[in-house]
């Protein structure tokens, strides 16, 4: 398998404060395996099987892989799937040979990664079929989903690599590469025109701008903002505002999405659709690692 790399993230530094963080590493008696230690031979070996217990899109491999290799170099990984695929439930998805200590030291952050990752890349592409209408009727199959900021600290690379998996494109990764303006900076700044002016002054490369009224569309396109981001509108409004933009800027729709109101949003004609409970509350796949020694 290729090395993991993701522009902006540390791979060997996550791996390393990852275990460190779990052998207590720095902690009076910390530094150690002490249940492995105690119990497995420093020669025992073993051989083993992660498999998914769900049906899931698959993401975190290459990152499961790099917990394995670092504690047992040495160690024999056969991917069998990649990041990406959907499989069904009771798929292997790696097979794992090496130091008995070695790998059940690293067999948790190991499975909590690719559980936490499929699991987003799961919910994504559940998003993603029912945005298209799949199953359902209506949908859009133009319309893109986007991720958002609201990930957990520290894991924002992962969890936005996680959502591509899954199907979708990522928004802004964070404060640095495009200005949104939202409800209280307009608070602050006194409207939204006033708000895009600012930005567009500062020489603000993207500006996005939300709005929650259709008033509000013709300022916002007037002083420059070069996306609008259609907040908690219904089907209803988001066609009318998709009628005002008449495709001058991208359109998003955002809030009150859910799996049941997305491909009816999707139908509006906006260019994006956002949500945030991909990273925010997608649950854990159920993925599982049996050893058996050799």
């Amino acid at each position: 398998m290729p090395e993991f790399t993701l522009p902006g993230f540390d791979l060997a530094k996550f791996i390393r404060e990852t275990l460190a963080e779990d052998l207590g590493e720095g902690l009076p008696g910390g530094g150690r395996d002490v249940t492995s230690e105690s119990v497995i031979p420093a020669d025992a070996r073993f051989s083993g099987v992660m498999d998914s217990r769900d049906a899931i899109t698959v993401a975190g491999l290459p990152l499961a892989e790099a917990f394995f290799r670092h504690l047992d170099p040495d160690c024999v990984i056969e991917p069998l799937v990649s990041d990406g695929d959907q499989v069904p439930a009771g798929t292997d998805l790696m097979r794992i040979e090496g130091s008995a200590r070695a790998l059940l030291t690293a067999e948790r952050s190991a499975l909590n990664i690719a559980q936490h990752l499929s699991g987003i890349a799961t919910m994504t592409r559940a998003y993603v079929d029912a945005m298209q209408g799949q199953g359902n009727g209506g949908g859009s199959a133009t319309c893109t989903l986007l991720d958002t900021r609201k990930t957990i600290p520290g894991l924002r690379f992962l969890e936005k690599y996680a959502t591509r998996q899954g199907g979708a494109q990522n928004h802004r990764m964070g404060l640095w590469d495009a200005a949104m303006i939202k409800d209280n900076h307009v608070a602050v700044a006194g409207s939204v025109g006033e708000a895009v002016r600012r930005a567009r002054e500062a020489g603000v490369e993207k500006i996005i701008c939300e709005v929650d009224r259709l008033d509000q569309i013709e300022p916002a396109l007037a002083a420059g903002a070069h996306h609008l981001l259609l907040d908690n509108m219904d089907p209803a409004t988001l066609t009318e505002a998709v009628r005002i933009v008449a495709g001058r800027v991208p359109t998003e729709a955002s809030g009150g999405v859910n799996l049941q109101t997305i491909a009816a949003k999707a139908a509006s004609g906006v260019d994006y659709i956002s949500v945030g409970r991909l990273t925010q509350s997608a649950p854990a796949a159920d993925i599982g690692l049996d050893f058996k020694p050799l």
